[in-house]
């Protein structure tokens, strides 16, 4: 029996792998990847690379084992069709009698244009008839703290989101989560929405950056339309500016607030709040 991981080397499926390393033997993880050198340092430490690729439906055929544990990460490449990529993985999986697949889907609430492909991705995999379990995952703190850079130059932060709250928790926690379903037991066919302990709106999040830096950021909240001209003016394609557009107004309306505490009762931990992963950034 392995545990495998698609997207091993992405932001979160490194993580999940780092944190699968200190529970269980090298030898059980599988780490699915696209590029094997960029899993070189896995290898190294005893971890199986198998190289397969999503829009290649045959490089699949034998990642998987009757018995296996499994966590598909989401795609992002949003213009291939993600859910066709996914059931790529969800046929797999069933054909070799996997015992659970986890999926790393979007918040139940979550109306926004981002969230169709996770839900055709769940309905894939309901009907499929392999046992799963849905990881919702809510918004990552590294959404936001990743490219601080544009922000401390204009000393402002720009969004859509009203007054809207975000229920954020880094890579880290929903990684923590994803492992001790993988190596867990009782999750099959279950559902959990996760997301940060302490959810924020964004006039929180720029005070939160002056007190930080000493320097004055405001929040500017513009209209959706505003926002996706400001976006492609920063070089993001027009549909993809849209989507992250589409996230703000769902924001406004409340859909990324997520108390259910599954995150940190899954982690066995507080989620990490945004104040910390803004240290960290600046830090770095």
């Amino acid at each position: 029996m392995s545990i495998v991981v698609t997207g091993a080397t992405g932001h979160l499926g490194r993580h999940v792998v780092e944190q699968l390393l200190e529970k269980v033997p090298a030898d059980q993880i599988t780490a699915v990847v696209r590029t094997p050198e960029k899993a070189a340092d896995f290898a190294e430490r005893g971890v199986k690379i198998v190289v397969a690729d999503y829009n290649t439906p045959e490089t699949f055929d034998t990642v998987f084992a009757a018995g296996d544990k499994a966590l598909l990460i989401s795609g992002n490449e949003f213009e291939k069709g993600r859910v066709g990529q996914h059931k790529v993985v969800i046929e797999a999986a069933k054909a070799a009698g996997v015992a659970l697949l986890a999926y790393t889907s979007a918040p139940g609430p979550l109306a926004a244009a981002l969230a169709d492909d996770h839900r055709g991705t769940e309905e894939a995999l309901l009907a499929s008839g392999v046992p799963y379990a849905l990881l919702r995952n809510g918004w990552y703190n590294e959404n936001y703290t990743e490219n601080l850079a544009p922000v401390l130059e204009h000393n402002a932060v720009v969004a859509a989101a009203g007054d809207g709250r975000v229920s954020s928790a880094s890579r880290a926690d929903y990684a923590a989560a994803a492992v001790a379903v993988l190596t867990g037991e009782g999750h099959e066919n279950q559902t959990y929405e996760l997301g940060g302990d302490e959810a924020w709106s964004f006039a929180e999040y720029a005070a939160e950056l002056s007190r930080q830096t000493g320097k004055e950021i405001a929040y500017n909240n513009v209209p959706a339309e505003t926002l996706i001209g400001i976006l492609t003016g920063a070089g993001l394609p027009e549909p993809f500016a849209a989507i992250l557009a589409g996230v703000d107004v769902s924001i406004a309306q409340g859909q990324l607030i997520v108390s259910t505490g599954d995150l940190s009762r899954l982690s066995g931990r507080p989620t990490t709040p945004i104040s910390e992963a803004i240290a960290l950034a600046l830090k770095g």
